[in-house]
């Protein structure tokens, strides 16, 4: 059985998985969607093993993290992501760790960056452009076509066909966003518990739905959200990665952002890995985040 810690913040009980508690340096993995912590373990492992302190956070919305009153709203926008992991680095008295951040962790993580200068030594952002959150964004038909889930769920069906199945509908994002035969059944079932936290439909619908302006953002929000957009210029060294085969977010959806940074730029594209670096190439993800956070 995965055990996790907990960290407690303004609305949130923030669970945690945590390796090598007494590393010197402090690495912050956050997952993406449909995703859990236990994804990380492998990069976890190869980080804790070069002597990193490395924290693993269930994002709201996704168990065991638990809102901590009920009249909260359950909001998904990405500002509050981002407050979030404010909010958990503060409760856990950490300075400047590395955050390293896939899929909503990767805006997650750039959000808190974009709120805070210095939150970070460094940001590592994996199947994400920065840059991307923007409801009136340019996206190219491909990129419409690719997220088809999103304009699904703005929908009462699609609303509907997540509350009615929610493991068929994620489960249809893992066979589909990289090349077959990726992951284990046992893959999917543990990354799957934290589906079942009872505000992840919520919280889901709110994020899909209020990113494109089909649903108003949480009051609480609105100085962040106003901070974040436009994307303000990062000034963090920020490395971003970036699956060839990803057919979720396509790797052309990263490229020519380096006007976004001020510091140290860099992007890998990984030829023949799909949306989930993490879980599908965990050795050259953790290459990659070593090289890039020991040059500094």
């Amino acid at each position: 059985m995965t055990t996790y810690a907990h960290a407690t913040t303004a609305s949130l009980d923030i669970a945690y998985l945590e390796w090598n508690p007494r590393g010197e340096r402090v690495a912050v993995l956050l997952h993406g969607w449909p995703d859990s912590p236990v994804g990380w373990e492998a990069v976890a492992s190869a980080l804790a093993a070069r002597g990193y302190r490395v924290l693993a956070p269930a994002l709201r919305g996704f168990a065991p993290t638990r809102f901590r009153d009920a009249s909260v709203p359950r909001s998904g926008q990405l500002a509050a992501l981002g407050r979030d992991l404010l909010e958990f680095v503060d409760a856990l008295g950490i300075e400047r760790p590395v955050l390293v951040g896939h899929d909503w962790g990767a805006r997650a993580a750039a959000n808190a960056c974009g709120l805070r200068d210095g939150v970070a030594s460094q940001l590592v952002m994996l199947s994400v452009g920065y840059g991307t959150n923007d409801p009136a964004q340019p996206l190219s038909l491909q990129q419409a076509r690719n997220y088809w889930y999103h304009w699904f769920m703005a929908t009462p069906r699609g609303e509907q066909a997540l509350r009615d199945d929610r493991r068929a509908f994620a489960r249809l994002m893992w066979d589909t966003w990289s090349p077959p035969g990726w992951y284990r059944d046992s893959d999917f079932d543990a990354a799957a518990a934290a589906f079942d936290g009872p505000d992840w439909i919520d919280v889901v619908l709110h994020s899909y739905r209020q990113r494109w302006g089909f649903a108003p953002g949480t009051p609480a929000y609105a100085d962040d959200d106003a901070r974040l957009n436009p994307a303000p210029v990062l000034t963090v060294p920020t490395l971003v990665l970036h699956g060839g085969a990803d057919t979720c977010n396509h790797p052309d959806s990263s490229a020519g952002r380096e006007r976004f940074f001020a510091g140290r730029y860099e992007r890998q594209v990984l030829d023949g890995i799909g949306h989930f670096p993490q879980r599908e190439s965990a050795a050259a993800v953790a290459d990659a985040i070593l090289g890039f956070c020991e040059r500094d």
